[in-house]
């Protein structure tokens, strides 16, 4: 029998429990949430960047596009958020807002190097890229072979960069090294500063100059400054790392998972660095013969929703902008077709209208008729394969593809079974046949190149202007200061 004491017993402790649990639960509901869940509460993934062709840029429908963008995209889908990304205009500004709590980013990507002053700045996730520091130098100047050739020279760097920092951890064993760090300009004006001979000399990421180099005839490489460095993303330090580590987990899985592979090679794989003799060409007819078709390759383009620099692309490959162009096989014309494709287009392949209107038709036909669970990029470069060598080549190359234990509906892999066709212990086994099957691969990334060279073109034209403008205003700001008298002379 419970007596009443006990009973008065019970109750206290009962109400202690229920105290104690209250005390629990206000101190939970009272804890800060972590950032982590503030980016997820807040639906929004902040990100600092750098606007180019190795991080982020919009592409020619508006949409944002680029290796940077595609990782990032990938991971605020994994969190379930929006990504925003907010341009920083050097990588010292970029740093500094990082930094700042009032700047609310979350993180920095931007093509990134680790190195240790940066490490006690910031904490860096693992490594999903790796790139050298590159010497470049202006043809006409002598070439420097080594970092002992680069002293008494005039060397340029970004501020701020990773550049900056190993120059002046060479200063240490080579005191006379001299470099100028260069503020407000991006690794494109640069490069374009030394092909104008403003600089004789600048260091750069090997990444930025595989991309840019075609843009950039009277520049070459002279040697690399280091080994293979990581880039990271970069996070402010701080106690709680709730982000970060979600991050980490991220690149890590995005490492083995094959996200960042094929990032990487859908934005660099194509990059085959043009010699001098090809950038020479490639530039000299993007300004002598572009203009003359371009209006044309815009309106085909359009017609046939593709992207104007694609189509253009592919007649430099087959033709270099030559309507008069033949080659031994029989193909003509700005867009090289034979003359069967272009009785079944219904064009006269020699008039460069009908040229160019008719390869777009085709690209398009040719396009359609690649299987449709194959996803873009991949499905784009198989179909520019396809105009080089054939569907029904294309199609063996897949069946090889697939029968060999690799994937048929990736590009990447198709490309590495495609020389199979010219080896007869293959081709014998398959329907179409013998070909050479070296020539599309090359093809299709000799075309993903200068695709690539013709987007930034035009932003390279853009910056020219803008850099002019601000050169003009700044003249005319000190033209119009007022002159300081000085003292009256002694008389």
């Amino acid at each position: 029998m419970i007596t009443k004491r006990r009973l008065l017993r019970y109750s206290r402790r009962l109400v202690k429990g229920l105290a104690l649990c209250a005390c629990a639960l206000l101190l939970v509901a009272s804890k800060a949430p972590s950032v982590l869940e503030q980016v997820k509460s807040s639906g929004q993934l902040v990100v600092l960047s750098l606007n180019g062709p190795t991080t982020y840029y919009e592409d020619a429908s508006g949409h944002f596009t680029g290796f940077e963008y595609g990782m990032l995209k990938a991971f605020a889908d994994e969190l379930g958020v929006q990504l925003v990304i907010r341009d920083s205009q050097s990588v010292n500004q970029l740093f500094t807002r990082l930094g700042d709590p009032q700047e609310g980013a979350n993180m920095a990507a931007a093509g990134l190097t680790v190195t240790s002053a940066r490490r006690e700045e910031v904490r860096f996730t693992p490594s999903y890229l790796e790139i050298r520091q590159q010497v470049i130098y202006r043809l006409g100047e002598k070439r420097p072979r080594k970092i002992s050739d680069l002293i008494g020279k005039q060397v340029a760097v970004l501020a701020g960069s990773a550049h900056a920092e190993e120059m002046r951890h060479l200063s240490q064993r080579y005191p006379a090294l001299e470099w100028q760090e260069v503020d407000d300009v991006a690794t494109m004006e640069l490069l374009e500063m030394v092909n104008e001979g403003k600089f004789p000399y600048a260091v750069v990421d090997s990444n930025a100059y595989a991309v840019h180099r075609g843009l950039f005839p009277n520049t070459a490489l002279a040697f690399n400054l280091t080994q293979f460095q990581p880039v990271s993303w970069a996070f402010p330090q701080g106690e709680d790392d709730s982000l970060y580590h979600a991050a980490r987990s991220f690149v890590l899985r995005a490492n083995t998972n094959g996200i960042a592979a094929r990032l990487r090679e859908e934005f660099f794989g194509h990059l085959t660095p043009l010699n001098a003799g090809g950038a020479k060409a490639f530039s000299k007819s993007t300004r002598e013969r572009l203009p003359k078709w371009r209006d044309a390759m815009q309106e085909a383009a359009q017609k046939y929703d593709l992207d104007w620099r694609l189509l253009a692309a592919l007649s430099y490959q087959e033709s270099h902008w030559n309507p008069k162009a033949k080659s031994r096989t029989g193909v003509r014309g700005l867009m090289m077709l034979t003359l069967g494709t272009a009785r079944e287009l219904g064009v006269n392949r020699l008039d460069p209208l009908q040229s160019i209107e008719g390869g777009a038709r085709y690209i398009v036909q040719i396009h359609d008729k690649i299987p449709a669970r194959i996803q873009e990029p991949d499905r784009t470069w198989m179909a520019l394969a396809a105009y080089n060598v054939g569907l029904g080549h294309l199609e063996d190359a897949r069946v090889l593809t697939e029968k060999m234990g690799s994937n048929p509906d990736l590009w990447v892999d198709v490309r590495e079974h495609l020389p199979l066709l010219a080896k007869r212990q293959y081709y014998k086994n398959t329907k179409h046949g013998y070909a050479r099957g070296w020539e599309p691969v090359t093809y299709v990334q000799n075309i993903r190149h200068y695709q690539a060279l013709l987007t930034w073109s035009s932003r390279i034209e853009e910056q020219r202007l803008a850099r002019q403008a601000r050169e003009e205003a700044e003249a005319l700001a000190d033209s119009s200061q007022p002159e300081v008298a000085g003292p009256t002379p002694a008389l």
